[in-house]
């Protein structure tokens, strides 16, 4: 996985969440294969039989020789076996499946998840083989069960996406042997997960020209950024409290920026139905990503394009002011090989580049769109 630079560390405790349905198996099921050309894999499964894992192994072409499917849930049982077994890499799919039959409770509780965890982390560093567990993701976005689950393991990868979609996402959240907030970018096929190389190209290949409402973002949790867009659409609502809605963008955000938007703008926004997506299935929750936002949302209501060789980053303060950001080296470099030669930064960037614009509050940016 190239998100882990370096690769994965003997004893290593990988946690790696996401949505069910979302392909976490799939791709566990090609890391696997991958590892099973030169070490033993032992892949536990408590979600599925042995034989529905090797059928979609045989389908993405992930079948091999020292990949070994065991399916159990108990926990006593599971750890018996890797002792007998030695295997040089473990995969549990998932955590929430496995039980220790020295508690009471049902699997997945809080209770059942810390023990688990524990005891899997425990063999892990005892043993020095590298463990990837699975965590299902609730509908608030959080890991199911204990918050001690993420503090417990060395590694947090985020897997994202929408089923709809045909791309995937892979972030570290956390990373003790390496950096954090690097990610990977993957296309679903029906041979499985496939890396795309070039993102920014990928996720720009279908932006409408000439549109309002659209505006190319530089999103970035690491030091690897991705051109993604950041569209918006403004119309006036029929309803009598008007509609804010967003997709992949936080909500409770976007209230704080058409408050910020009426009163440092002067835009009336209060008739208006606001809806909001990072289009991909992405979500973003870096502070950067403000000023696209509101600049996409202006540029729907004033129904005038954003120029398709501007860009712009920056975080909004509620009197309006921009603020600087994290990464604004690697955000630029991406941006210029697209060919944005606009690129809208917060006053305070102390990179001189002829491309850069730099505004210290929203009024400023604005000035750009009209």
């Amino acid at each position: 996985m190239k998100p882990l630079e370096g690769g994965i560390v003997s004893g290593q405790v990988i946690l790696i969440s996401g949505e069910p349905g979302i392909g976490k198996s799939t791709l566990l099921l090609q890391i696997s294969s991958n590892i099973s050309a030169e070490k033993r894999v032992l892949y536990i499964t408590g979600e599925e039989s042995a034989y529905q894992v090797y059928l979609r192994g045989q389908r993405i072409d992930a079948v091999s020789e020292n990949l070994y499917i065991f399916p159990e849930t108990e926990l006593e049982t599971i750890i018996q076996t890797i002792k007998n077994f030695k295997p040089d890499f473990i995969i549990v799919d998932s955590v929430q499946t496995i039980y220790s039959a020295d508690l009471e409770s049902a699997p997945g509780s809080v209770s059942q998840v810390r023990e688990v965890s524990s005891r899997l982390t425990e063999l892990a560093k005892s043993t020095g083989i590298p463990v990837i567990i699975v965590g299902q993701v609730t509908k608030e976005g959080s890991i199911a069960g204990p918050k001690v689950l993420e503090h417990v393991v060395d590694t947090v990868a985020q897997f994202e996406g929408e089923r709809g979609h045909a791309y995937r996402v892979l972030k570290v959240i956390k990373n003790r042997f390496g950096a954090s907030g690097e990610m990977a970018v993957f296309s679903m096929g029906e041979k499985g997960l496939k890396e795309v190389e070039d993102p920014s190209s990928f996720f720009l290949s279908e932006r409408p020209e000439g549109k309002p409402g659209s505006i190319t973002f530089p999103y970035t949790e690491g030091a690897k950024p991705v051109l993604v867009e950041v569209q918006a659409l403004v119309s006036k609502t029929v309803y009598a409290v008007p509609q804010r809605k967003t997709q992949g963008f936080d909500i409770n955000r976007l209230s704080i920026l058409i408050a910020i938007i009426e009163k440092e703008v002067g835009i009336f926004l209060k008739d208006k139905d606001i809806f909001v997506n990072i289009v991909g299935g992405i979500t973003v929750k870096e502070p950067a990503v403000d000023l696209p936002v509101a600049l996409a949302i202006i540029s729907s209501i004033i129904d005038r394009p954003v120029p398709t060789n501007l860009t712009a980053f920056g975080e909004i303060g509620l009197t309006g002011e921009v603020r600087s950001v994290y990464y604004t080296e690697h955000r630029i470099k991406e941006a210029k090989k697209f060919g944005f030669d606009k690129i809208v930064v917060p006053y305070s960037t102390d990179i001189e580049d002829k491309a850069l614009i730099k505004v210290k509050n929203i009024q400023e940016a604005v000035g750009y769109l009209r």
